[in-house]
């Protein structure tokens, strides 16, 4: 089955209440992050943490932070968790130059993304990139933009700001023959087809 992995918008303005959009669609079979990426136990490293584990608080990771949860990597200078009612991790804000996530899907295809604020939903899987971000899918190409809102559920994406994109061609087997050994090829046609009258 194939399904969209981006969907790029793009909003830019051209003058008062006047925007222009653009939507682009790269297709493959499989893109989602990796499926139970968040059912696993979330991980710190930092040269400082001043914080609580109590529900609805803040903890401060200071210093060469990492916070790694399945195949999910974010990294910075500072972090914040923050912690639900139910003493859950709910969000992430990363901030460094740059701050950096990255995370691989189903196909083991990486996600990467860069900017000095780096602001993730960890419940809902969405992560806000600002200013000057970029966001690269391995085998699909990348998107830069003063602000991208990328769901790692579904690899949609949108781009708001300064917004420029490259999409990768889908790579040609090595040995340039068809897919399928021992399958003809159909001869290019030599005459225009019949008029039925």
């Amino acid at each position: 089955m194939i399904k969209p992995i981006a969907v790029l918008s793009v909003r830019h303005p051209l003058g008062a209440g006047l925007y222009a959009s653009l939507a682009l669609a790269i297709v493959a079979t499989s893109a989602y992050a990796k499926t139970g990426d968040r059912n696993q136990p979330m991980y710190t490293k930092q040269d400082s943490v001043n914080g609580f584990n109590a529900p609805n608080t803040v903890t401060t990771l200071t210093g060469h932070v990492v916070v790694t949860q399945g195949t999910m990597k974010a990294t910075g200078a500072l972090g914040k968790i923050y912690l639900d009612a139910d003493t859950q991790v709910s969000r992430i804000v990363m901030t460094g130059s740059p701050a950096h996530i990255e995370q691989r899907d189903d196909d083991d295809n990486l996600m990467t993304g860069e900017a000095p604020t780096l602001d993730y939903d960890n419940i809902n899987g969405i992560a806000v990139l600002s200013p000057n971000a970029v966001v690269t899918k391995q085998g699909s190409g990348d998107a830069h933009a003063d602000k991208i809102t990328y769901n790692t559920n579904t690899s949609h994406f949108t781009g708001e700001g300064n917004v420029s994109a490259t999409y990768l061609p889908k790579p040609k087997p090595e040995n340039g023959q068809p897919a399928s050994p021992g399958t003809a090829t159909p001869a290019p046609a030599t005459s225009a087809p019949a008029s039925h009258t």
